[in-house]
């Protein structure tokens, strides 16, 4: 099984996606881990593209997405998991990560990007903060 988890950075992609491995033991590889399968790109892209589909009936791997370009790589089959936060809670967050200090341009940059995700095809919406763990383990399982 492929299970694809994007959305916005600092909405919790990561977190579900450890939450997840923990009831569904797989392989989580985030952004462009795939880069380490080989040398060049496109060479790599492509094995990746053949793992994926190929985990589609088989080995479980979770991708984690935080750019859009990515999603073409999530196989027909995947389940795909679409994660949201609320603008103010992902400009917390990010704040955090930046040790207390949001700049102006990160905030317009965050303001910007916020929603760019939300008409992305999905079998299951997480928002961060609200959706039960329970309720996301159970859909997943019934897809299996």
């Amino acid at each position: 099984m492929v299970i694809g988890i994007f959305g916005e950075s600092c909405t919790g992609k990561s977190s579900l996606a450890e939450k997840i491995a923990a009831s569904f033991p797989c392989e989580i590889v985030t952004g462009k881990d795939w880069l380490r399968l080989a040398k060049n790109e496109n060479i790599a892209k492509a094995l990746f593209r053949k793992k994926l589909e190929a985990a589609v009936n088989g080995e479980h791997i979770i991708y984690v997405i935080s750019e859009k370009e990515h999603l073409e790589l999530l196989p027909e089959g995947a389940v795909r998991i679409l994660v949201t936060a609320e603008l103010e809670t992902i400009k917390a967050r990010f704040t955090q990560r930046m040790r207390g200090n949001l700049p102006a341009p990160v905030a317009a940059m965050l303001e910007k990007k916020h929603g760019c995700f939300d008409t992305e095809p999905h079998d299951i919406h997480v928002v961060s903060g609200a959706t039960e763990l329970d309720d996301v383990l159970a859909q997943i399982e019934h897809r299996c």
